[in-house]
């Protein structure tokens, strides 16, 4: 019965992504939940982020964002060392570059994490409400 609320959003152009950049904006991110699978090509980050879709507001939700086909990640100004260092993700965007998208995940205090991608494949899927 619990589930109805839970959200899974699949982008695969510059529309999707938008919307989960929207659906993700202020969300809270531990540098111990950012993870690369190089050998998957799997990029993922557990974020905490307010519910604001169809006016539920202020309901914290426990999502993961899932970005598939990632053959590169690099990072900026993110002290990795830090599992406890919470950033805020701002947006999410992209660039085309020649044959390779580059997704960026932009968050505050000007530190960014970029992946070098052959395709958008992004997934933001709700795990469970955070009970206050």
């Amino acid at each position: 019965m619990e589930k109805k609320y839970l959200a899974q959003i699949i982008a695969t152009d510059n529309e999707g992504l938008q919307l989960i950049s929207a659906y993700s904006s202020g969300a809270h991110v531990k540098v111990s939940d950012i993870k690369y699978l190089a050998s998957n090509k799997v990029f993922l980050l557990s974020i905490i982020r307010t519910k604001i879709e169809k006016g539920q507001k202020h309901k914290r939700i426990n999502s993961i964002c899932r970005f598939d086909f990632v053959d590169k990640v690099k990072s900026k100004n993110i002290n990795q060392k830090n599992d406890e260092l919470v950033l805020e993700l701002i947006a999410i965007d992209y660039l085309k570059n020649k044959e390779d998208y580059e997704i960026n995940l932009i968050f505050n205090n000007n530190s960014y994490i970029t992946l070098t991608t052959e395709t958008i494949e992004v997934r933001l899927e709700d795990q469970n409400e955070i009970k206050d």
